[in-house]
């Protein structure tokens, strides 16, 4: 039997990966312009012929997989991380919104395709999940305390608040600056902790009781 290889892996590695490396650089340059690279532009930006460029990337979707800013950490919690959950979760707040301001524009732009309609869109970094990881890493003292559902549920609200969404949601709409954004943030992230912990036992089924306990019948149904 034998294996297919990729054009990248086949021959001259050390000049694919400086030709790949340089149409990625070339897409993220357009990502941070405010524009949605596609093949052609990032081969006429980085000087590398159309047909080469097809042969590492053949088709917008696959170039913007690889051109969304990278941030593999699986923690933004360095060596001498403290204990408390809320300090924890405050340097994981900060440290996010930094790594949207580093790369604001092309997050933007990711943020604004991931919205378009059809469904040719790329499997966007923006959907990965990242900040889910960071914001359960930050709460990982919690998970003696609350069980695991409650731990989801707050790890989900958190990550909705602290977002790139909610970034230009407050700069955007709200007509905040930066700073008063990323304020705003680490206090919603806060609240949603504190809440967490003085009413742990707030599942699902008890708010959906305390609102009139709707589900009792098909919402599809209801009017």
């Amino acid at each position: 039997m034998t294996m297919s290889i990729s054009y990248e892996k086949s021959g001259r590695s050390n000049q694919k990966e400086r030709t790949r490396a340089a149409l990625v650089g070339a897409a993220r340059e357009l990502l941070a312009e405010g524009e949605t690279p596609i093949v052609e532009r990032a081969a006429a930006r980085a000087s590398i012929s159309r047909a080469t460029a097809y042969r590492y990337f053949p088709n917008r979707q696959s170039l913007l997989v690889a051109a969304h800013p990278e941030v593999e950490a699986d923690s933004l919690l360095g060596a001498e991380a403290p204990t408390d959950p809320a300090a924890r979760l405050d340097a994981v707040v900060t440290e996010t919104a930094k790594i949207f301001f580093d790369a604001e524009q092309s997050y933007r732009t990711m943020l604004r395709l991931s919205l378009e309609p059809g469904d040719d869109h790329p499997e966007l970094a923006l959907r990965k999940g990242r900040r889910f990881l960071w914001i359960r890493d930050a709460l990982e003292p919690l998970t003696d305390r609350l069980s695991q559902t409650e731990l989801d549920r707050l790890v989900h609200a958190i990550a909705v608040a602290v977002g790139i969404e909610a970034l230009v949601t407050l700069i955007d709409l709200a007509g905040l600056s930066r700073t008063e954004a990323v304020e705003v943030m680490r206090w919603s992230a806060r609240a949603l902790l504190e809440r967490a912990l003085t009413e742990p036992d707030a599942t699902p089924s008890r708010i959906h009781y305390e609102m009139g306990d709707l589900t009792d019948a098909d919402p599809l149904t209801r009017r």
